[in-house]
């Protein structure tokens, strides 16, 4: 048990220290190739952030099991969604108008008709 504890500890370690690494990493990127920051934090960043669910859902879809693949995708937009509407909750007040949401929701309707 105390072995699993301290391998837990040191996979936190590494993971903080590669992050580290990377965010650094693409920094100096952005800076040898006159590039903004923003920009390469959009591309570069967001694609090392999606890397291992891309590799999670390749391997199940290789290996047959496709349900892995398709649970990693929903479950991974799903998180995504609720965390960014959750901390923009958060941070500020979410105003949406009523106009707006009856004609998403009346067209989100149509389409689960629809299909």
């Amino acid at each position: 048990m105390i072995i699993h504890i301290f391998l837990l500890i040191i996979g936190f370690v590494l993971l903080i220290k590669g992050a580290d690494f990377f965010v650094d990493s693409a920094s100096q990127i952005a800076l040898h190739f006159h590039v903004s920051e923003l920009i390469i934090g959009l591309t570069i960043v967001a694609f090392g952030t999606s890397l291992p669910e891309a590799a999670v859902s390749i391997t199940s879809a290789y290996t047959g099991t496709t349900g892995i693949a398709i649970g990693n995708i929903i479950g991974s937009n799903i998180a995504n969604v609720l965390l960014i509407l959750g901390i923009s909750g958060i941070i500020g007040q979410l105003t949406v108008q009523k106009r707006r949401f009856i004609l998403k929701f009346l067209m989100l309707l149509l389409q689960q008709y629809y299909y």
